[in-house]
Parts: structure tokens; C-alpha cells; sequence
């Protein structure tokens, strides 16, 4: 593996490895900018098929969380950690402690919370070995705590201003949303949408999970294989990335694609085939920033609930903007976002060295 040939390196700043046998962690810390301030991003626990796909998935997070952060007037830059290991299976508090030391011996440049696989349980046993966490237990009233529900309120939020750009409605009663992934972020999405009267369709590779969506919400179950290309008005990619592909998008036959998945594109150009088919993409790391705009509340301390939910609904606005500049430019939403979210960078670095 040569890192720095790799596409996804993107002028990283850091990637560090960390290893302790004694507990099985196998980690990857990457680095993408600090422009901002600390790298800010959650830990993802994934049973990788091999290191170097755990590498590029770090990268590939690591840049996202500097643009997420960037775009949502945050004071962090971006970072993420991996665990290369099954959280079904391997989790142990020892583990989580020994990722805290980790984290801790990066001296702050690097600040985690959760991520797909890991819990504020989790984030509680990193907390005993470092003060670089976030996502943690509060009291009521508080910024903080778990970060899902505050990533699905963006999502649906950012829903709602997709589908009255493209679809000139402003609200969601009768809209049928298609949603892949029915966890934490996903089950609180289905439940807003619900209420306001979407029809749901959903899928997730567990029964339990699609099985309560549908009793409480009326949601219909449909295979995973065939969520991408059920007829509906908005598909919400709300598990892993990389499903917006070459082999995928044609099969899209949603005119709005939402959801709370970081890394959707499997590559850059897939955001031109989305916009060649007449499908509006509302930028992952745009809509789906509802959750570090929690964690980085909770994290300077002194903020509420009511803030943070108020700093969310700045969302549909920000996407509003990607949408008509694209429309403007003749340019891909995803293309748009990643220039503004660079010039914001770019900005910062240059009143630095200034």
C-alpha cells in the first residue's frame, strides 16, 4: 500500500496506526485538515475485508468530516478512526479504553465520537483514557449525548427542501421516500417522516429492525437489493457509502436522492451520471451534519439542546444554495459543495499564514 499515491489521500495532514494485541485493536486515525481547528469525527467499528479497505474508507470519512465541518460554520476540522474489527462480536470496554489512549497520544489534534458500530457506551469507556471525546451521556436540556436522532432531524430537514426545489412542494404528505437502513439515524428518520405523512418503504440487512419501522410507522419492507430502485419520490441512503455507482444509478428510479449515508458516490464523476439521469443529490455531507453539529457543541461545553436544534435548521438553507448554484452553473450539487466547502478552507489557511 502506498498511501500517498492513493487517490483518497487528498493532502492528509496525518493517518496513524494503532495497534495493542493484548485487547485486539487494530485502528486507523486519519487526519485530513486542522485548518478550522481540532479534527473533529466519529469512530466507525467495521469488520474490514483487509487494512487497505479500511485505509481508503478512513481517507475517504476523514476528507468528508473536513468539508461537513466546514460547511456547517464549525471550529473543527476533519478527522475520522477506524476499528478494524466485528462490534458485534469484539467489543470490550478494554478495547474502547485502549482506543482512548490512542486518541490521547495524538495531544487533541484528533477528537472522536460515535460512528456506525460504536455507541455512547463506547464513547463513555474512550472518556476514561482521554478528554478528546465527545458523545456522551447529559443531562436534559444539554447539547450532546447520542448523535443520530440530531443527524436524522438534518436529513429530514434537507428532505423537505429537496423535495420542494425539485418537486415544488413544501410539505411531505403523500411523498413516498424509499430508506435504506433502518438503524439509529434511519429510525428516527422514518419516525419524522412518518409523522408528517410520507409513505415509507424500507430495507436493512435486519429483520428486527425493518420489522419495527413497519409496525410503528406502516412502513412496507422490501428486500435490500432492490431498496436502490423502488418508483418513489426520494430515495435516503442511510447505511454504508459508496452505493451511488455506475452499476446503481441507472437502476435509480427516485428523482431525489437524501439521506444520512456519508460517502455516498462511489467516485466523484457518479454525481454527473445523478444529474444526467434528472436526479437531484442533496451532498452527503451537507445534509447529514446534524450529528457533529451535536457532538461539537457538546464538545466546547456550555451549549443546549434548543442551540443545536436551531444550528440544524440551518441545513435546508445551505443545501437551498447548492441547488440553485447548481442550477445556475450547469454544474453537479456534489461539485458545488466540495468547491464551497474548499474555499471556506482555503479561506481560513490564508488569514493564518496572513
Amino acid at each position: 500500500m502506498e498511501i500517498y499515491a492513493m487517490p483518497q489521500f487528498d493532502g492528509h495532514e496525518l493517518v496513524v496506526f494503532g495497534h495493542n494485541a493484548n485487547v485486539g485493536l487494530h485502528a486507523v486515525v486519519a487526519v485530513h485538515s486542522t485548518a478550522l481547528g481540532p479534527a473533529a469525527g466519529g469512530c466507525r467499528m467495521w469488520p474490514y475485508v483487509s487494512t487497505d479497505a479500511a485505509v481508503v474508507d478512513v481517507l475517504r470519512l476523514s476528507r468528508g468530516m473536513s468539508y461537513k465541518n466546514a460547511m456547517a460554520g464549525l471550529p473543527f476540522g476533519g478527522g475520522k478512526a477506524v476499528i478494524i474489527s466485528d462490534a458485534k462480536t469484539r467489543k470490550t470496554p478494554e478495547l474502547f479504553e485502549a482506543f482512548g489512549r490512542f486518541v490521547d497520544s495524538l495531544g487533541g489534534r484528533y477528537i472522536t465520537a460515535e460512528d456506525v458500530g460504536t455507541t455512547i457506551a463506547d464513547m463513555e469507556s474512550v472518556a476514561k483514557t482521554t478528554s478528546f471525546v465527545s458523545g456522551l451521556s447529559r443531562k436534559p436540556g444539554e447539547a450532546g449525548g447520542d448523535p443520530s436522532p440530531k443527524t436524522a432531524l438534518g436529513v429530514y430537514l434537507g428532505i423537505k427542501s429537496a423535495v420542494k426545489f425539485r418537486l415544488n412542494r413544501s410539505d411531505l404528505s403523500g411523498i413516498e421516500v424509499a430508506v435504506q437502513g433502518v438503524g439509529g439515524v434511519g429510525y428516527h428518520l422514518c419516525r419524522m417522516l412518518a409523522a408528517e405523512g410520507a409513505r415509507l418503504r424500507v430495507a436493512d440487512v435486519r429483520a428486527a429492525a425493518t420489522e419495527r419501522v413497519r409496525d410503528e410507522f406502516k412502513a412496507v419492507v422490501v428486500p435490500p437489493d432492490n431498496i436502490l430502485s423502488e418508483d418513489v419520490d426520494v430515495l435516503a441512503p442511510c447505511a454504508l457509502g459508496a452505493i451511488l455507482n455506475s452499476a446503481s444509478i441507472p437502476q435509480i428510479r427516485a428523482s431525489i436522492v437524501a439521506g444520512a449515508a456519508n460517502n455516498q458516490l462511489a467516485e466523484d464523476k457518479d454525481g454527473q451520471a445523478l444529474q444526467m439521469a434528472g436526479i437531484l443529490y442533496a451532498p452527503d455531507y451537507v445534509i447529514n451534519a446534524g450529528g457533529i453539529i451535536s457532538v461539537a457543541r457538546e464538545y466546547k461545553g456550555g451549549g443546549t439542546e434548543a442551540q443545536v436544534t436551531a444550528e440544524i435548521h440551518g441545513i435546508p438553507s445551505r443545501l437551498t444554495e447548492i441547488f440553485e448554484r447548481a442550477r445556475r452553473e450547469g454544474r453537479t450539487t456534489n461539485a458545488v459543495a466540495d468547491q464551497m466547502a474548499q474555499d471556506l478552507i482555503s479561506r481560513i489557511r490564508r488569514k493564518m499564514v496572513a
